[in-house]
């Protein structure tokens, strides 16, 4: 068996990903603070909220639900009690089959993610997007969706997060 050498990052290149882990870093906690602040609830839930409020009904399937966002089913089903307990979602029962069940945003949080959202878009666009140029935008867009391309597994039976 050959082992070969891993293929070390340049210094350009460690320059580059430390940069990326810095930035992403920083982003993260700039619109958890934001949200914590205006809404009571870090940038994770805001995301479901927004899910749930561009879905059919304001409703979907707690599995697509995680799937979407990206978190564990056991993630979600915490996140989902704590919206819950504040009123803005409520769990259904899924006629079509009894182990599933359904998300679904209430007018309350609607009404939440409606006074919430403009100061979250400030938020970004001053954390974001009024610090580039529109080609840098472009650009930034363009490394994103390669990237997410890149990692999605084509395997339907990959062991993701969101499916366990």
């Amino acid at each position: 068996m050959t082992v070969t050498e891993p293929r070390w990052l340049s210094d350009e290149e460690q320059r580059v990903w430390r940069a990326y882990l810095h930035a992403t870093t920083l982003l993260e906690d700039h619109l958890d603070r934001q949200l914590q602040r205006d809404a009571g609830m870090p940038h994770t839930y805001y995301g479901l909220l927004v899910q749930l409020s561009q879905a059919p009904r304001r409703r979907m399937r707690m599995t697509e639900l995680a799937k979407d966002a990206k978190i564990t089913r056991s993630r979600l089903s915490h996140a989902v009690a704590r919206l819950e307990k504040n009123g803005w979602v409520t769990r259904e029962e899924c006629p079509s089959d009894k182990r599933g069940q359904f998300a679904a945003l209430t007018d309350e949080g609607y009404e939440v993610l409606r006074r919430t959202a403009p100061g979250h878009v400030t938020a970004v666009r001053q954390a974001l997007f009024d610090r580039l140029t529109p080609e840098q935008v472009e650009q930034l867009g363009t490394i994103m969706r390669t990237m997410a391309e890149g990692l999605q597994p084509s395997d339907p039976n990959a062991d993701l997060p969101w499916l366990r």
